[in-house]
């Protein structure tokens, strides 16, 4: 299979300080190969088709809905897959933000420089792709007015390099979602539905959903389907691995949501009611009193410039 070093620009990725990203629809004999590597990260996502990347010792096919990371200064080579009629990708050259390691590192491989993150949901995906098509304009920006949105549909244009500090900020901004999104709605290799402490991942899912956002009308029913379970499965589960029903838990997330708004904004005490969840402002201030100790005004007051965080 023939390498060709120069559909990239360069055969050396760009320099640290820029971002480079375009979109490639190749067919078989496609190939990229660095002896040496970059001095750059390179991210590939997966539209169509399915591409073979290699880092090092270590080895992985991309189908689409796959991002797959490739570290710096170790040899690497990636081309179309033996047998695929194409793949299409969009692709970046970029530092990495320090902060991406913590999505990124469940999806290590052995050898430590290729990271293949795979099974992103449907709904991630669609944003995700939004997310390239935007980084793409971005790229471009040079400061006057943005022209109208792009479509992830439409072919995308020739390869953009940030080059202004604003463009390469906004699409760091782009690809820092497309991480996120994909590193934490993707399961890691050989994850198990029940976690190492015995919680099933269901239950976690549900409490990630009522700590997100504890203001939510959330019913057992409504969480329940969330996670394909009957309300009365979830509610036994919940209480077995968590040690209390999940209304009991929505309610200590509401009341911990509450003292915050009433830490960190003005609201009266009627909107913080409403804004946790609580659809009577005099039931709200009962089970506040229960919990603090004292009713939601005195606890602002007391709190006023102090900074606390509620227990």
């Amino acid at each position: 299979m023939p390498v060709n070093a120069g559909d990239l620009p360069g055969a050396a990725a760009p320099p640290p300080g820029l971002l480079t990203v375009g979109y490639f629809d190749e067919r078989p004999g496609y190939a990229v190969g660095r002896p040496r590597g970059a001095d750059s990260w390179l991210f590939t996502w997966t539209v169509a088709g399915t591409g073979l990347l290699r880092q090092g010792p270590d080895e992985t096919t991309a189908g689409p809905g796959d991002l797959v990371a490739l570290g710096p200064r170790a040899p690497h080579r990636y081309a179309v897959a033996e047998g695929a009629e194409r793949w299409a990708f969009w692709w970046v050259h970029c530092q990495a933000r320090p902060a991406w390691a913590g999505w990124l590192r469940p999806h290590r491989s052995a050898g430590g420089g290729l990271y293949a993150v795979r099974g992103v949901p449907e709904f991630a995906r669609a944003r995700i792709a939004g997310a390239f098509a935007r980084m793409a304009a971005d790229a471009r920006w040079s400061g006057e007015a943005p022209g109208p949105a792009p479509r992830p549909a439409e072919a995308p244009g020739p390869v953009a390099v940030a080059h202004g500090s604003a463009a390469r900020e906004l699409a760091l901004g782009a690809l820092e979602e497309i991480v996120v999104l994909a590193g934490s709605t993707a399961r890691a290799p050989g994850a198990q539905p029940v976690a190492r402490d015995g919680v099933d991942a269901r239950v976690r899912r549900v409490a990630a959903l009522i700590a997100a956002d504890p203001g939510a009308p959330h019913t057992v029913a409504s969480l329940a389907a969330r996670v394909a379970l009957s309300p009365s499965r979830l509610a036994h589960l919940f209480a077995e691995q968590l040690g209390q029903p999940p209304m009991r838990a929505l309610r200590e997330a509401r009341l911990r949501h509450a003292a915050r708004l009433l830490e960190v904004t003005d609201l009266s005490v009627a909107r913080v009611a409403a804004s946790a969840g609580f659809a009577s402002a005099f039931h709200f201030s009962r089970l506040f009193r229960e919990r603090y100790g004292v009713p939601p005004g005195a606890y602002r007051a007391e709190r006023a410039g102090d900074g606390g965080s509620p227990g």
